[in-house]
């Protein structure tokens, strides 16, 4: 309801890509492709792996990496041979069957347990039968059933779990490529909204469906779920430092008769590869759009195809060597290892794009220096995490007070406060962005806001030329305002006629723009001489058009507008492009210098633009 508006006017494909137009340069676009897939293989490949073969090896009896393999063959056959739509649509239909496995396991586990009033009795007094004497670590924590919990002792405190999360939230939501580019993917912005809300509603399943059956799980089995005892947990799940991990799949293999066993095997593994798919998808768009595409502009589509297949590759086989550290690290609870790497990467981001959206002075000083600070006080304190992990039951905790004392999620909102000071005092003291440079990249210079709630389809963008209706371009081109809305051309309802009648009008303005202006240079004898002005604009120019105009032909969009629109255009612009290719070879050979431009006269198609 707030971003997505933005980035559709926008008519961005990628995050980086948002702030890119938003502040200009590439400095900041190449930070977050490369930061996004780093962010992947450390909190989302890597742990989604790890998560899926343990659930294997509980439930089969498999080797780990040998699960590991199973899952990504799996996934990788349908996410490379039916790209986003084969992982939206699967997507969609293993999300029904999650819901109905979590009900069913949770239905089960608490006629096991006895309702929530004995869950609460039973996971207080849920104490494994070996334990570590003088110590309190194989006791279940007495706030365990408090959703807010002690603001400076608490291993999830209210201040954190308010603020700090809302932080990580709003990353993950609002500016993470995964999620925003199924948003973006919608018919429409009403669908987008929808599905917003709709996701919200099920996003508080997992209370139900996944933290309570953990904590029975815990409650019926502390031997193995809640061991302490090093050699013991090694024995049951193959880490030292707790086996907390194993709750769910623990349930499902105790509870669960054989039928539904199987399902819930399949639940489980239809959720991951549903990450997995996502993040697959999205990491080799980043790469191949925000980093390949910038040094081969040329690219033709099988290359990227090939490229983002090869990166998607690479992550993974990174992510698989990074699976030991993750199955050590903060005690060997996966939520707090997720949780932690996130609050330490991802506030900067979170602050960057709020700015962004929000405050038209942020520039892009400001927001680089921003994530520059925010990045080495962030990764400076994930290094020193995993310089000290948390020592095991019995031993001394030698790690640094600034450790001990600042909770992960408190760090979040530190860091996201000095980011945002960061971005705001320099931006403060260095020149604003040019209005025509936020046009439409935030939420106060749309177009027109009132009509924020009207279906619009992105159908392509103009890359490579900043465009705004005032442009006007020599040599007889297309007037960028006949194409473009400001860099990107949309189509609210192609069955609607007057659309049609709109489109075409434009076109046909457009050729008789160039008529008028052919003549205007054979009366005044200048046949083509401005080609060689600002020929480099416009042989750009043209490639844009060709490359909107095949996205044009190639999007999903139906209506009896697209062929004869289609091919009227493509016409066009291929004679344009024959005519600058005529142009500039006589004007070479008359004028190889470029001598005549300082003749030409200035003025709205003049020389001198």
């Amino acid at each position: 309801w707030v971003f997505v508006p933005v980035y559709v006017s926008s008519g961005i494909v990628t995050m980086p890509e948002y702030l890119g137009r938003r502040f200009g340069g590439e400095r900041i676009r190449m930070y977050l492709s490369a930061l996004s897939l780093m962010l992947s293989v450390f909190t989302k490949i890597s742990t989604d792996l790890y998560s899926g073969a343990l659930f294997v090896q509980v439930c089969l009896g498999w080797n780990l990496y040998l699960s590991t393999v199973l899952m990504l063959l799996v996934t990788a056959l349908y996410t490379i041979a039916g790209g986003l739509a084969a992982v939206i649509y699967t997507d969609t239909l293993q999300t029904f069957v999650m819901i109905i496995g979590a009900v069913i396991l949770t239905i089960t586990a608490f006629n096991k347990i006895g309702g929530y009033t004995n869950l609460e009795q039973a996971y207080l007094a849920a104490v494994p039968s070996k334990i570590i004497p003088n110590t309190t670590c194989h006791l279940p924590r007495p706030d365990a059933m408090h959703l807010f919990r002690d603001a400076t002792h608490g291993d999830l405190p209210w201040p954190g779990m308010t603020l700090g999360l809302t932080i990580l939230a709003t990353w993950y939501w609002c500016t993470d490529q995964v999620i925003v580019q199924r948003s973006l993917s919608a018919k429409n912005l009403s669908h987008a909204k929808g599905a917003s809300i709709f996701a919200s509603y099920l996003k508080m399943l997992p209370m139900v469906f996944i933290v309570l059956p953990g904590m029975i799980s815990r409650a019926l089995y502390p031997d193995s779920v809640g061991c302490v005892d090093p050699e013991e947990c090694m024995r049951v799940c193959g880490a030292e430092v707790g086996c907390s991990n194993i709750a769910f799949p623990k349930l499902v293999i105790e509870l669960m008769p054989s039928g539904l066993r199987g399902l819930m095997i399949a639940v489980m593994m239809a959720a991951l590869m549903s990450s997995l798919t996502s993040i697959f998808n999205s990491s080799s768009t980043l790469f191949t759009m925000d980093i390949w595409k910038k040094h081969r502009r040329r690219a033709s589509e099988k290359e990227l195809l090939l490229v983002g297949r090869i990166v998607t590759v690479i992550l993974v086989v990174i992510s698989v060597i990074w699976i030991p550290i993750l199955q050590s690290a903060n005690s060997g609870q996966l939520y707090v290892y997720i949780q932690s790497v996130t609050s330490y990467l991802a506030p900067p981001v979170s602050s960057i794009f709020v700015l962004a959206v929000f405050w038209k002075r942020t520039n892009e000083a400001g927001a680089f220096w921003g994530l520059m600070v925010g990045l080495v006080v962030g990764v400076t304190r994930m290094v020193l995490e995993f310089a000290y992990p948390p020592p095991r039951c019995g031993v001394e905790d030698f790690a640094p007070s600034v450790l001990r004392s600042v909770h992960y999620l408190h760090f979040a909102i530190i860091l996201c406060g000095l980011t945002m000071a960061v971005v705001m005092v320099i931006s403060l003291l260095t020149p604003p962005p040019p209005p025509e440079q936020i046009q439409n990249l935030t939420w106060w210079s749309l177009n027109n806001p009132s009509e924020q709630d009207l279906p619009l389809q992105k159908v392509s963008t103009v890359r490579g030329i900043p465009l705004s209706p005032s442009h006007s371009f020599k040599g007889g081109m297309l007037v960028p305002s006949c194409l473009c809305m400001r860099g990107t051309f949309f189509v609210r309802d192609l069955s609607r006629s007057y659309v049609e009648q709109s489109a075409m009008k434009c076109l046909l303005t457009c050729r008789e723009r160039e008529r008028e202006r052919e003549r205007e240079r054979e009366r005044a004898g200048q046949h083509f001489v401005s080609c060689a002005c600002n020929r480099e604009m416009q042989s750009r120019l043209i490639l844009c058009m060709l490359d909107l105009l095949r996205r044009l032909r190639s999007s999903e969009v139906q209506g009896p507008l697209l062929k004869p629109f289609y091919d009227s255009a493509v016409a066009l612009a291929l004679l344009q492009q024959q005519n600058l290719h005529w142009g500039l070879k006589e004007t070479e050979q008359a004028d190889p210098e470029g001598q005549l431009c300082s003749r030409m006269p200035s003025g709205p198609s003049g020389g001198g633009e």
